[in-house]
């Protein structure tokens, strides 16, 4: 089968099936420019969607790749993670070749966005998938005559089978804020970072390489541009208390976010600011 993409309903989202090498496939939605699914040759899913997720567009769905823009979680006066999960974006590009699919869609400022951040923007995200990897380039364009700052991420659920059995490699020696134990600044000194508890940590800095071990679902994640980690999990109590996750989707997920979480970036009037998430099956 040829690389190919065609447009489909996914639980009723206008949306994206980008089908790549040897049958792999990813879907995106035009809500929020949203991945949420990807499916390596051997047909396993490798990114988690909540089985209570909203598609309605009244909330932001739970999985997937959500675009976080242009604030990082709570960290600001907008609402958490931004606002342009729910928003519509438009497909302005796409194309397939011999071992590749590629789609990009947009979205800009309009009156309601500017009633929050009064800033003029223009986004847009790339997803190409391959035979076993994905990549996801963020671009943000300040089409405004002053200088705009940022921070936002790239919210990805991985999926696990279980979190509690899975080890990320690769963040030995960066500092990190740790927001599930009151916020203080703490440097990894462990060569793995194993998940037992509630997790909510921003990396700092961080620019190797990482390796989510997960047996037949282990994931390698590059990133560039994007200066940040964030490895989240809810474990137990917190999961219970999100409305969109089942009781027991703290065990199916991690999420490693490519983010600018400590300080914004500033793009300067008519310029462009360019991050990358590439998550590779191995």
């Amino acid at each position: 089968m040829k690389p190919s993409i065609e447009p489909i309903s996914f639980h009723g989202l206008d949306a994206l099936r980008l089908t790549g090498p040897d049958g792999a496939s990813a879907v995106i939605a035009l809500q929020g420019a949203q991945v949420l699914s990807w499916r390596t040759p051997d047909g396993r899913e490798r990114l988690y969607l909540s089985e209570r997720a909203v598609f309605d567009g009244s909330v932001p769905v739970r999985g997937g790749i959500p675009v976080c823009f242009p604030q990082f979680a709570a960290q600001g006066p907008l609402p958490k993670h931004g606002f342009v999960r729910t928003r519509p974006w438009q497909v302005s590009a796409q194309r397939a070749g011999d071992d590749y699919a590629l789609a990009t869609l947009a979205t800009s400022d309009d009156a309601a966005t500017r009633v929050l951040w009064p800033h003029p923007f223009r986004l847009e995200l790339t997803l190409m998938i391959e035979a076993g990897r994905i990549d996801l380039e963020l671009c943000v364009a300040n089409t405004g005559e002053a200088p705009l700052a940022f921070t936002g991420a790239l919210h990805s659920y991985l999926r696990v089978v279980q979190v509690e059995d899975v080890a990320l490699e690769g963040l030995r020696g960066y500092d990190y804020r740790d927001a599930a134990k009151g916020g203080g600044i703490v440097r990894e000194t462990g060569t793995e970072l194993i998940v037992e508890d509630e997790t909510d940590r921003a990396y700092f800095g961080a620019k190797r390489p990482l390796l989510l071990k997960a047996a037949n679902l282990s994931t390698g994640i590059a990133q560039e541009g994007f200066p940040d980690v964030v490895v989240w999990n809810p474990w137990v109590d917190k999961c219970a208390a999100i409305a969109d996750l089942p009781a027991d989707g703290w065990r199916h997920l991690l999420c490693v976010e490519a983010a600018v979480a400590r300080n914004p970036v500033t793009v300067a009037a008519g310029e462009e600011w360019y991050g990358r998430q590439t998550l590779v099956a191995v």
